[in-house]
């Protein structure tokens, strides 16, 4: 329990570093949206060869179908009651102005990625190098991005530090709440909840995030988005 938690923790704290930069660094919005980029690339890699994969190599098509879609579908309609709450408030959903609530994405986004993380430590496996990597990756730009606009809006540098590290700390409680329950539930659940995860992220990803690295980052999104995967992959092969 304490293993997984620590694992999310470090994978989380690219947020800080991200926050970091983002104070301290000139950066443009380009190089954010290309970093999210590669991000997302290593992220495509990590679900299909570390959790689809493993899921399906321990389970069957079946199991896997049905954590894909349940996953996808849980992502989607949560997304879709988070954004009208936010118009209900009269705040504009994922806009490049709101750092509070490209934290608050962050935050949502981290917390099931921690949970999937500390997952891969159940039945006394080793930590999911490439998982580990890609959430660091795509914990930077998120970071980096909020940061900036929370800035812009006037937050005091050390109160934007203090939230991020707020962030990450949840997502290592997280991680460790759920290596807790899911040992609990025992092993034969974990391709499920592997394919859930794989479903929920993959689905966050071309909503959100992927839309987003192409707004800001152009032509060469789709450039390094295969960087980010191939990286991701070759660490598979190590």
């Amino acid at each position: 329990m304490l293993e997984a938690g620590l694992w999310a923790l470090a994978a989380a704290s690219t947020l800080v570093i991200g926050a970091l930069i983002g104070i301290y660094i000139p950066i443009s919005r380009r190089l954010v949206a290309l970093t999210m980029a590669f991000g997302a690339g290593a992220l495509i890699s990590a679900l299909a060869f570390d959790l689809t994969e493993d899921a399906f190599n321990a389970s069957n098509g079946i199991v896997v179908g049905v954590g894909l879609a349940v996953g996808a579908l849980t992502f989607y309609f949560g997304n879709r009651l988070l954004n009208e709450s936010r118009r209900g408030a009269g705040v504009e959903p994922a806009t490049t102005s709101n750092g509070l609530a490209l934290a608050l994405g962050a935050l949502l986004d981290g917390i099931p990625e921690s949970i999937v993380l500390g997952s891969t430590l159940l039945g006394g496996a080793v930590i999911s190098i490439p998982f580990l990597a890609a959430v660091a990756i795509s914990n930077l730009p998120e970071a980096i991005s909020s940061t900036v606009d929370l800035r812009r809006e006037g937050h005091d540098p050390g109160w934007i530090v203090r939230l991020w590290i707020g962030v990450a700390i949840a997502s290592g409680a997280a991680a460790a709440i759920g290596y807790a329950l899911l040992g609990g539930m025992g092993a034969s659940w974990v391709p499920l909840i592997q394919a859930f995860a794989a479903g929920a992220i993959l689905t966050m990803l071309v909503d959100t995030m992927i839309p987003e690295a192409f707004e800001g980052g152009g032509n060469q999104t789709g450039l390094v988005t295969v960087a980010g995967f191939a990286m991701a992959f070759l660490l598979t092969t190590v």
